[in-house]
């Protein structure tokens, strides 16, 4: 009876600090096994053009999970799925790929997208065979108009292992997307907005029960661009399926109302993972439709630079308004010299600066980049924005090349030769621009001299951009002579489309408008025996 006793009292003793003395620690070991943290992804913030019609949106799509700390058996889980699901050999691929990779703890892995609600009801009929496995809901990003404003606004995808190490991994907690290219990854931070939370009750499986507490996400911001959809189509249609690109600039704010490059791609494709036969069918299409040529296709401009040149001249004093050439149909620096042709064999005869820009003369441009050297004309570009990436928030966007005496020592180690100059004058030999260049170089021209850097954002949430947001960048103007030096090269560019020996006179019929422009064409090398 003692020894009873002995061991009752100890049993009772033992009770006592385990109810009473350490009641507050088990209660919290407790709870982290009934409570859980859970994080929530903030809706990502949507996207529209200057007449609200919505280009980027969020839809809900639900798709099977699994939580690997909770499945314990994974291959067994996976067979059981397989059985139940159609499950293709990719998103297997993809699935062992994300097991692999750095991730969260306890973070629900996709294995497959876009469920319907039949294969919903089948997985919620075999719910307490799979452990871990549930159905989740979530906000996926489309892109209603993906292939005419795939390149413009780029797309979101999964957060790769790289970018898991450079975001914040508190605000991303939750969320599986991220801006990947274009307008999605430039303004990122301004369309996540912030992570919320919520502690809910689970039951030793694991499954929720019920939300105790929730802190409501911060939805990212809704943001206006200065893209005209309509415009962006017209582009499209425009070029037709042929390779190519249009930009349109707005000059007085600088907004692109126009960034189409052709072929497109369907955006949507790579927002929950784009597979392997799919890919390598665009990576290997011969019209590069992943390629975006407005940003970061460089190529030699041609003839569509000598409207910037004519300013350089005027300015530099290497030519004026009333100064005139004879234009035999070749050019020579030296008596019995190497002749540089123009591209009309017979010449233009007597023609001043503006005769050389309507009917893109090329001896004029010859003798005048002679005359102003490398290290001149080196100058007035760079202004202009050759050289450089000339925009403001457009992510991606190339330098091109615009050479200089130093950079032809550095690249080849050979001095810079006038015969160098010579090329250059029409926008040839080494020099190299984007299409974006170009365009916002003629903007400089059209406001006259005022250079805005090209932009895509309009408005936040309905309201002007902060200055920190994004600053007005506004380069020095370049300075002429007078006003009427701008107002001189603008009307020879009206007499290219509208002149009578304009060389784009062709397309003035029917125009209920005034137009000023400029043709050009790039450096065709010949090619024998090559494929091109």
């Amino acid at each position: 009876l003692l020894l009873v006793l002995v061991l009752l009292g100890l049993l009772v003793a033992r009770m006592y600090q385990l109810q009473v003395v350490e009641h507050d620690i088990y209660t919290t070991l407790s709870d982290k096994n009934r409570v859980q943290v859970q994080s929530v992804a903030p809706p990502r913030g949507l996207v529209y053009d200057r007449n609200d019609v919505l280009l980027a949106e969020n839809r809900p799509v639900f798709s099977v999970t699994l939580v690997p700390e909770r499945v314990g058996d994974m291959e067994q889980a996976l067979d059981k799925l397989q059985g139940i699901l159609s499950i293709s050999e990719e998103d297997m691929e993809r699935f062992d790929r994300r097991l692999l990779e750095p991730r969260r703890p306890f973070q629900e892995l996709p294995l497959r997208y876009d469920l319907n609600e039949q294969e919903i009801a089948r997985l919620a009929v075999h719910r307490h065979e799979l452990p871990g496995v549930e159905v989740s809901a979530e906000l996926v990003r489309y892109y209603p108009h993906s292939e005419l404003t795939a390149h413009a606004l780029g797309y979101v995808g999964r957060i790769n292992r790289q970018e898991l190490q450079q975001i914040d991994p508190v605000n991303y907690a939750g969320t599986n997307y991220i801006g990947k290219s274009g307008v999605e990854r430039f303004y990122e931070q301004l369309l996540h907005g912030r992570v919320g939370y919520q502690h809910v009750e689970t039951n030793a499986r694991g499954r929720t029960l019920r939300v105790l507490e929730r802190e409501n996400p911060v939805p990212g911001e809704d943001i206006e661009l200065h893209l005209d959809l309509r415009m962006q189509q017209l582009a499209h249609e425009l070029l037709d399926g042929r390779r190519g690109t249009i930009v349109a600039i707005e000059p007085v704010t600088g907004g692109l109302l126009a960034l189409a490059s052709v072929p497109g791609f369907d955006a949507n494709q790579f927002v929950t993972g784009i597979g392997v036969e799919a890919y390598r069918e665009l990576r290997d299409s011969p019209d590069k439709p992943l390629f975006n040529r407005a940003l970061r296709g460089q190529y030699p401009p041609g003839s569509t630079l000598k409207p910037m040149l004519a300013v350089a001249g005027l300015d530099s004093g290497a030519t004026t308004r009333d100064k005139t050439i004879w234009d035999p149909g070749f050019f020579q620096l030296k008596n019995n010299g190497r002749r540089w042709r123009d591209w009309k064999r017979s010449g233009h005869g007597w023609v001043n600066l503006n005769d050389a820009v309507a009917q893109s003369c090329d001896i004029y441009f010859y003798e005048m980049a002679t005359d102003m050297g490398v290290d001149t004309i080196h100058h007035y570009l760079s202004r202009f924005g050759f050289g450089e990436d000339a925009t403001l928030d457009v992510s991606g966007a190339l330098s091109g090349l615009l050479p200089s005496r130093d950079w032809k020592r550095a690249v080849h180690n050979e001095p810079w030769y006038p015969g160098d100059s010579v090329n250059m004058g029409i926008g040839q030999g080494y020099f190299l621009a984007t299409p974006m260049q170009l365009a916002a170089a003629t903007s400089v021209i059209a406001s006259r001299g005022d250079r805005l850097a090209p932009r895509h954002l309009r408005s936040v949430d309905g309201e002007l951009p902060a200055d920190h947001l994004l600053p007005d960048v506004v380069r020095p103007p370049l300075e002429l002579g007078s006003e009427s030096d701008w107002e001189y090269v603008i009307e020879a560019m009206v007499d290219v489309v509208h002149g009578s020996e304009g060389t784009a006179r062709g397309i003035n019929r029917g125009l209920e408008y005034q137009m000023a422009g400029k043709t050009g064409t790039s450096q065709v090398f010949s090619l024998e025996g090559e494929e091109y």
